[in-house]
């Protein structure tokens, strides 16, 4: 067994900077304190993973492209990434890299084997695994014991995995009630964020099994033993017969990351895990597109897809969640508006030109359709927006031609309309004037961009973020496989006016509340919020353009 490292090792230095500002964590207001991850990972009491893909990040060439996902993390409360790992030449370089990363941005980190690469007959080589990575500064102990977890691996033995890891090693796989027995794991992952129909596809008449349902099955089998839940924003992949890996389908998604937080937050479950940061290829990333990866074919419907709307919507609820708090009101830092919409209605016909319509491909899977997607009848045509407020105020919402306008309280509301082709407009008003508005970048149209069936969502906000698009190696395969000309491997969308500039403009820090409808000479004051400080600041005579 590995011996019980000192606090220092188990933490680090940045998280033991961390762990003494922990009041003053951004992702709650300066007089909330947030219970430290020392108090919370003694005993496995609410902790926040995201679930990282190292399989699509191989061009990455220090630990210094690990920094800007690190802090983006930290400063939404994220406790530690879980770092996806299949068997690729380039897999121990990553790993260094996020590890080194992660220490020196007041990070943890652990190891989540990928068993469509791993095979549950190599134990030794799952704990040999471990076990080179188990004394690094970053690496997450939970009781004091070397944290790993994974996706798949029934049949995995447990015992040898930590015969060969040296060490009693915390283990919480992506296991399955019935196929597995929980004897000699520590818990147990839960992957099926999603409605579905008990095979991994959408929910069909009389075959819906609810994420709620996946819980409760997963705590029954698991008893005493801890729960790792999962949540995630949606699902959508379209890949066509230009990969090997061809596969196409959707599960139904609408407000699910709303309302599951909030399903988080009255049940309590011990350790959650968000999925993911960065699996661009199924949709259901929370990290920005521009963080530095290899394009899989997943920029077709990716590309001016931004989602880093989801990680500010789950700031708040994560730091509820931490502190066994059931209203996320009091976490509100800043008040803000997030929305999300496809740029498509479901009807819209792509048959003509999409990647996979009348196009067969590799169906070894059973995951390949041809066409829209499978699952395309269970989406709902609306947008969504989330609404934060410090007091009750009108919330305002214009999806083309129509508006509707909803009273919202304080604290977290949800409210929908349905989707109409045009310009999707927001806005807050309290006594009749605008505290902000905003016009998203991206209209509802009835054109099949690049050709093809896109249910991905468009994720913005008001006051709106920092511009997020594909970059570099992101964009690399757009145009494999597409049957139109028109398509270009490039961003489209246009920008928001910069958050700001100069030292605030790092990336993970930033004043959000843009106020319109203002004198041009008044005083407000903002709490910004650095990985290991805090800075608070008033600023003077400063006038305010309200953001698009």
């Amino acid at each position: 067994m590995l011996p019980k490292l000192n606090l220092v090792r188990r933490l680090g230095l940045g998280a033991l900077a961390a762990t003494a500002l922990s009041s003053l964590s951004s992702a709650a207001p300066a007089n909330i304190a947030i219970r430290s991850l020392e108090e919370r990972a003694s005993s496995a009491d609410r902790l926040v993973f995201c679930h990282f893909m190292i399989g699509i990040v191989g061009d990455r060439g220090s630990s210094s492209d690990y920094d800007d996902d690190m802090q983006r993390a930290k400063a939404a409360g994220i406790d530690a990434f879980a770092l996806n790992i299949g068997v690729d030449g380039y897999t121990d370089q990553q790993l260094g890299f996020a590890y080194d990363s992660a220490n020196r941005n007041g990070m943890k980190v652990f190891i989540s084997f990928d068993f469509n690469w791993w095979s549950p007959g190599n134990a030794a080589g799952v704990g040999q695994k471990i076990a080179q990575y188990a004394n690094l500064p970053a690496q997450l102990y939970v009781d004091n014991r070397v944290f790993a977890s994974s996706f798949a691996g029934d049949g995995l033995d447990v015992n040898a995995l930590r015969s060969a890891a040296g060490s009693n090693v915390y283990f919480v796989p992506n296991f399955h009630p019935g196929q597995s027995s929980t004897s000699n794991i520590d818990g147990a992952l839960n992957w099926m964020a999603w409605d579905n129909d008990g095979n991994n596809k959408a929910p069909k008449p009389g075959q819906n099994v609810t994420v709620a349902d996946g819980d409760n099955a997963y705590k029954s089998w698991l008893g005493s033993k801890p729960y790792l839940a999962p949540i995630s924003p949606e699902f959508f992949t379209h890949f066509g017969p230009e990969v090997s890996f061809s596969k196409n389908w959707v599960f139904p998604s609408g407000a699910l990351i709303y309302n599951r937080w909030q399903q988080i937050l009255q049940q309590g479950f011990p350790m959650v895990e968000i999925i993911t940061w960065n699996d661009y290829g199924e949709s259901h990333y929370v990290g920005p597109l521009k963080s530095k990866h290899y394009d899989d074919g997943n920029s077709k419907w990716t590309n001016d897809m931004p989602h880093d709307g989801f990680l500010d919507l789950s700031k708040p609820f994560i730091a509820a969640y931490k502190n066994k708090d059931t209203d996320v009101s009091k976490y509100i830092q800043n008040e803000e508006l997030v929305y999300w919409y496809r740029r498509n209605l479901k009807g819209l016909n792509c048959d003509a030109t999409d990647t996979t319509y009348n196009r067969p491909a590799n169906n070894a899977s059973g995951n390949y359709f041809e066409g829209r997607p499978d699952g395309w009848e269970t989406m709902d045509d609306a947008v969504y927006v989330a609404a934060f407020l410090k007091s009750a105020g009108t919330v305002t919402v214009t999806s083309g031609g129509t508006t509707q306008s909803f009273q919202g309280n304080a604290g977290a509301n949800i409210f929908q309309v349905p989707a109409s082709l045009g310009q999707q407009k927001f806005s807050l008003t309290r006594n009749g004037q605008t505290v902000f508005s905003g016009v998203s970048l991206m209209d509802i149209t009835d054109v099949c961009a690049c050709g093809i069936y896109n249910f991905n969502t468009y994720v913005g906000t008001v006051p709106a973020g920092f511009d997020d698009p594909l970059q570099g190696d992101g964009l690399a395969s757009l145009t494999i496989g597409l049957h139109v000309t028109t398509c270009q491997a490039r961003p489209s969308l246009g920008t928001n006016p910069p958050v700001t500039s100069g030292f605030f403009a790092s990336g993970f820090f930033y004043p959000r509340i843009v106020p319109s409808g203002v004198s041009s000479s008044f005083n407000f004051s903002f709490q910004l919020f650095y990985s290991s400080s805090q800075h608070t600041t008033t600023w003077s005579n400063l006038c305010c353009r309200n953001r698009r």
